[in-house]
């Protein structure tokens, strides 16, 4: 029951050429950035990944994407991310871009052992009938499409039939784990870090704090420890070092006081 691995490195050394990866966090929170720097350095390319979004320039998934580690995109969101662009436009990288709740319902479902549901989203678009460009050619014309979903109507109302997302690997982080895989996830970072986990077959979870068994409240847990299969625990530093996407401030009016 002990799923502790000693280092992100062991963790990861498995993952071959080739393999899909579901990946938490949305934007720069809750991404697990120990294990893909270490999936970096261990060399595995040719990768599926299913995220939200690839990561910013230089940060999360974004240095495989600049390594050109990443064969295939599954997301919702490409923005902020100009390698992205450059690599999608040229015909380097195959992208399949999903509705953000039916990416979560499809992990999730996947995860359940659902292999497909209805859902409306998509209905009457591109998302239903096909033809958005998952693969450009070189010259920028469409090489691969995708193809139109079965659409049936309940309840006087169209819904597209989309399929579970199961992967061979899941790569998630969270602030409290225990020995035994059960895992908590701090505010934000509870995006599509649990979704993730439940669609690999085996998921790897870096955590923040690693505590013994019997300590997490079972109520307080937000996904048991039957979906994880190895845990990594970070250092103090690697645990501070979160990245904020986009530092905002606003000014303050000072107002005199009597």
């Amino acid at each position: 029951m002990d799923k502790v691995v000693r280092s992100a490195e062991e963790a990861v050394a498995d993952i071959g050429d080739g393999a899909c990866l579901a990946v938490g966090g949305f934007g720069l929170s809750g991404v697990p950035d120990t294990l893909i720097q270490a999936l970096f350095r261990q060399g595995a390319t040719g990768l599926g990944v299913v995220s939200n979004n690839c990561g910013v320039d230089g940060g999360g998934l974004g240095i495989l994407l600049a390594a050109g580690r990443i064969a295939r995109v599954t997301g919702s969101y490409v923005g902020e991310n100009k390698e992205f662009a450059r690599q999608y436009l040229a015909g380097e990288l195959e992208l399949e871009l999903i509705p953000q709740g039916t990416l979560a319902e499809r992990l999730r479902a996947g995860g359940c052992g659902i292999p497909a549901f209805f859902t409306p989203a998509g209905v009457g678009t591109p998302v239903a009938e096909g033809g958005m460009a998952w693969r450009y050619a070189p010259d920028g014309s469409v090489a691969v499409a995708s193809p139109p979903k079965e659409v049936r109507e309940f309840n006087g109302r169209g819904h597209v039939l989309e399929h579970g997302i199961t992967t061979d690997f899941a790569l998630v982080r969270a602030a409290r784990g225990d020995r035994h895989g059960n895992l908590v996830f701090a505010k934000a970072a509870r995006n599509f870090n649990p979704l993730a986990a439940m669609a690999g077959r085996i998921t790897i979870a870096e955590v923040e704090e690693l505590v013994e068994p019997g300590v997490l409240d079972p109520d307080a847990v937000h996904l048991p420890g039957a979906f994880v299969q190895r845990v990594v625990a970070l250092t103090p530093d690697q645990a501070a070092d979160k990245r904020i996407e986009k530092r905002t401030v606003r000014t303050v009016r000072m107002v005199p006081t009597a």
